[in-house]
């Protein structure tokens, strides 16, 4: 579907939908010229590296207790009750109701003191940035995925750098997939939430395309609107990038995933595409999607996956709701780049924005507790097979070795071959700023 409009439905503020279903309504903006479009995928450094991120945020925040640093020492009321299992490393060992993940011990690096959220409130802000919300620069700090797409632009055309699969959800920022930021929004990411494969269909003759690029060169005249806030920023790019989408078949063929074999498709599973509460889906075909993607040549691609602010029946929450689910897909996805040889190139992140409280309360839930989360690495060709950092006896505060999500992201953009503490991008000011700030990358992966 290729609708041509004026101007955009949407706000072009942050959170708005912008790409999604890749509608395209900005080629009746003025002042876009042809000159500049053409140009915009050649000025983005096109290049052929499989250097990819998988970034899974866990909506709401997990309990980091619950899953890979269970206290058995600790009084009933902190310990809870799962109970841990082996892993295929000695001395490793996690909770019972993550069997897969367990078995592939060796491929994983469990985070246990990752700290810097800010004051636990519910938002992927930090997980995304590194940074929290306060003291931002004008437009605000850009997503990973928008400054990688800023850098390195796409590996390949027609396919984006920057993927959001992560639909609306009923709390907004469960359902952001990164947001661009100072960048504007010709880096947001595409977001092709449900199938949208029609909607990547193009239903136009290219010559009638062609007319509406010709268009661009009748409009060269006109001066854009100048926006106070940046939000028209990037208008060529996301011109240029819709255009080379419809023209191309790269995107449509990587989310079609009944091109995949059926024996694949049944390792990943399909999980539960609809919502859960105000979170995002535990749709496991997303797991899928995004190593279909990465192959395909996206740099950066981000899921949302169910709803981890288990407040009351945390336990029964876990086991029965998003632990198996969750084991299932991301054991999939890890053995499946290791088995296609991506292992080495394609990171994966799995966390939350913060923890949960060690004593459990009277509803049978665990509360915010910002002071320490948890989370999973795997790829990248990092060293894996070992724990990154330790809390106390009950889990509420760093024992040894505070992890920053800022010194995971760094490491991330390390991983695509990217110095976050020398690379700098300019802010609607002007003024350069580092992609990750006094954070350098983990050296015990390296």
């Amino acid at each position: 579907m290729l609708s041509i409009v004026g101007r955009s439905a949407g706000h072009l503020c942050d959170g708005i939908n912008r790409r999604d279903m890749l509608r395209l309504g900005v080629l009746g903006v003025g002042g876009l010229s042809l000159p500049r479009l053409l140009a915009a995928e050649a000025a983005a450094g096109v290049g052929s590296s499989r250097k990819a991120v998988i970034m899974i945020y866990m909506c709401g925040a997990p309990s980091h207790q619950d899953m890979y640093d269970l206290k058995m020492e600790a009084p009933a009321e902190i310990r809870g009750e799962f109970r841990p299992i082996s892993t295929n490393v000695p001395g490793i060992q996690i909770c019972e109701h993550l069997p897969r993940l367990a078995r592939i011990m060796d491929k994983l690096i469990p985070l246990r003191s990752v700290v810097g959220s800010p004051n636990g409130a519910h938002d992927s802000f930090i997980c995304y940035t590194g940074r929290t919300t306060l003291n931002q620069p004008p437009g605000g700090w850009p997503s990973m995925g928008s400054a990688v797409s800023k850098v390195r632009g796409p590996a390949r055309r027609g396919v984006p750098p920057f993927v959001g699969l992560s639909p609306k959800a009923g709390h907004p920022p469960y359902g952001s997939p990164g947001l661009p930021g100072f960048l504007g929004v010709g880096h947001s990411a595409f977001r092709p939430t449900g199938p949208g494969k029609e909607d990547m269909q193009l239903h136009v003759p290219t010559a009638r395309l062609d007319d509406r690029r010709g268009l661009l060169t009748s409009l060269d005249t006109l001066r854009r609107d100048i926006d106070a806030a940046g939000a028209l920023d990037g208008l060529d790019e996301l011109t240029s990038q819709a255009i080379s989408v419809l023209t191309s078949s790269e995107l449509a063929e990587a989310l079609d995933l009944s091109r995949e074999p059926e024996h694949v498709r049944e390792r990943y599973g399909k999980g539960d595409p609809k919502n859960y509460g105000d979170g995002a889906p535990r749709n496991l075909e997303h797991f899928l999607m995004a190593r279909r993607l990465v192959e395909a040549g996206c740099r950066v691609v981000t899921l949302n996956f169910g709803r981890w602010d288990f407040h009351s029946n945390n336990f029964d929450g876990l086991k029965s709701t998003h632990l198996p689910l969750f084991d299932q897909g991301l054991s999939a996805l890890i053995e499946d780049l290791h088995e296609r040889g991506m292992a080495d190139d394609v990171s994966v992140v799995a966390w939350g924005e913060f923890g949960r409280t060690p004593r459990i309360n009277k509803d049978a839930g665990r509360d915010h507790w910002p002071q320490v989360g948890g989370g999973l690495l795997a790829g990248g060709g990092m060293r894996a097979g070992q724990v990154i950092g330790a809390t106390d006896k009950t889990g509420a505060a760093v024992a040894d070795r505070p992890v920053h999500f800022a010194e995971v992201l760094a490491t991330l953009y390390r991983n695509l071959g990217i110095d976050a503490n020398r690379t700098t991008l300019r802010d609607l000011a002007g003024r350069p700023q580092y992609l990750v700030a006094e954070h350098p990358p983990l050296p015990e992966v390296l």
